[in-house]
C-alpha cells in the first residue's frame, strides 16, 4: 500500500509527488479486520520497546547500508565515524555548518528537517488536520498552561525516516512546562489518516515563553517504532539550540502559535493555502515576528 502528498521545495522552486510506503505490514495493519483487532497490541509502547532494544544492539549494525541506500540519505552531511546501532546512526548528527540557523531578529526557525504543513485555528480553538477536527485542548492535554489560540495557527512538521531527527526550539525563551501524555504509536503517513493520531498517539507537550513570539506550544509526537521521544532538560534556550530527538521512525512536530504573531514567509502561505506541504531544513526561517 502507498499514499503520496504534493510537496514544494523551497530550495529548488519546483513541486514533486512524495509517495510513502506503508508496505505489506503496514496495509494488513491499517487495511483488514485482522490488523484492526491486533493494533492495539501492535501500536503499544513495550511492542515498540521490543524493537527499540533490538535496534540499540551492534546485530542491527547490518541495516545501516541498506537504509542509507534505500533512502537516498546524502552522508557528506554528517558526522564521518562508525556507528554502534541502527538507532545509533538514525540519531546521527550533522557536521558543522550544514544546519545554518535563521538568526536575524524576528525570524522563526524551523524547528526540524521536515514537510510543513499550516492549519488555521478556529472558533472553539478548533482544528482540521487532514479531515479530523481537533481542539487545542485534545492536543496538549489537561496539564498545560494555554492562553487563548483562537485565530491562531498550528503548525504541522512532518518527518520521514530519511530526515535529520535532531530538532530544534524556533527562537529564544524559557520553558513554562513540559510533560508527556502516554498513548499509541500510530504511523503518521496517510495511511492512518482516519485515526486521531495528534490526540491518540504519545507525545511530549512543552509551553515555552519565547522571546519574538510569545508563549507558544510545541509538541513532539510519536509514531510507529517511536516509542522514545527525547528531550533535554533546560530552563532557558537559544534560537536553534537543540530541544531533543526521535529514536527510530518517522515522526511530527506540531507548534501552536496565538493570533497575530507569526507571519507565514510568503511562499509558504501560498503552498498552505493549496493544502501542500513544504520541504524544510532544521532552522531555516519560515516565517517573521508579526
Amino acid at each position: 500500500m502507498q499514499s503520496s502528498r504534493q510537496v514544494y521545495d523551497r530550495r529548488t522552486k519546483t513541486c514533486y509527488t512524495d509517495v510513502q510506503y506503508g508496505g505489506g505490514f503496514l496495509k494488513k495493519l491499517y487495511g483488514t479486520a485482522f490488523g484492526r483487532l491486533v493494533m492495539p497490541v501492535v501500536l503499544s509502547k513495550p511492542v515498540s520497546k521490543i524493537g527499540g532494544v533490538y535496534t540499540d544492539t551492534f546485530l542491527s549494525r547490518v541495516h545501516i547500508r541498506k537504509f542509507i541506500a534505500k533512502n537516498k540519505i546524502d552522508m557528506a552531511e554528517y558526522e564521518d565515524r562508525k556507528y554502534r546501532s541502527l538507532n545509533d546512526f538514525f540519531t546521527r548528527k550533522v557536521k558543522a555548518g550544514h544546519r545554518p540557523i535563521a538568526s536575524e531578529d524576528g525570524a522563526f526557525a524551523a524547528p526540524a528537517d521536515s514537510k510543513l504543513s499550516a492549519y488555521s485555528i478556529g472558533e472553539g480553538e478548533r482544528i482540521l488536520i487532514k479531515g479530523n477536527e481537533y481542539t487545542v485542548r485534545q492536543l496538549v492535554g489537561d496539564k498545560a498552561d494555554i492562553e487563548e489560540y483562537k485565530d491562531g495557527l498550528c503548525l504541522v512538521f512532518r518527518l520521514s525516516v530519511d530526515d535529520y531527527h535532531r530538532y530544534c526550539y524556533p527562537d529564544e525563551g524559557s520553558m513554562v512546562q513540559s510533560y508527556p501524555i502516554k498513548g499509541r504509536l500510530h504511523t503518521v503517513c496517510d495511511i492512518s489518516e482516519k485515526y486521531r493520531v495528534y490526540q491518540e498517539n504519545s507525545r511530549v507537550v512543552s509551553v515555552l515563553d519565547t522571546g519574538s513570539f510569545g508563549r507558544i506550544v510545541m509538541i513532539e509526537v510519536g509514531a510507529l517504532m517511536v516509542g522514545r521521544i527525547v528531550n533535554h532538560d533546560v530552563k532557558t534556550f537559544r534560537k536553534g539550540e537543540e530541544k531533543g530527538f526521535f529514536r527510530l521512525g518517522g515522526s511530527t512536530i506540531t507548534v501552536l502559535i496565538r493570533k497575530d504573531k507569526l507571519i507565514l514567509d510568503s511562499d509558504i502561505a501560498e503552498y498552505a493555502q493549496k493544502g501542500m506541504e513544504v520541504k524544510l531544513r532544521y532552522g531555516e526561517r519560515i516565517g517573521w515576528k508579526a
